[in-house]
């Protein structure tokens, strides 16, 4: 682990998964009227998108544990239901 973090990169990171649960969940979520579909589709989102860079971590990288791609899963999966249902109260109480 690079015991520096790279700001750019992680700032870069979550700004374009925040469009990308904007564009995949939040919008379609707002459409149906649906704050159960921004919860489910972002967990799924962040399921996804979490386990990608995760499990490429666990196949490519020497000495990668496993036990940290479990608990960055679950974080992505958790952060991104919880933000896409949050934001989807907020949209529908401003729309």
């Amino acid at each position: 682990m690079n015991p520096n973090v790279n700001w750019v990169a992680a700032i870069s990171f979550y700004l374009l998964f925040t469009v990308g649960l904007i564009i995949f969940v939040i919008t379609p979520a707002l459409e149906k009227h649906s704050w159960v579909n921004a919860l489910i589709f972002g967990a799924l989102f962040g399921f996804f998108a979490y386990a990608n860079y995760d499990l490429t971590n666990l196949a490519t990288l020497k000495n990668w544990p496993a036990l940290i791609s479990i608990v960055d899963i679950i974080w992505g999966t958790v952060l991104s239901a919880s933000v896409a249902t949050i934001v989807y109260f907020i949209a529908f109480k401003l729309g």
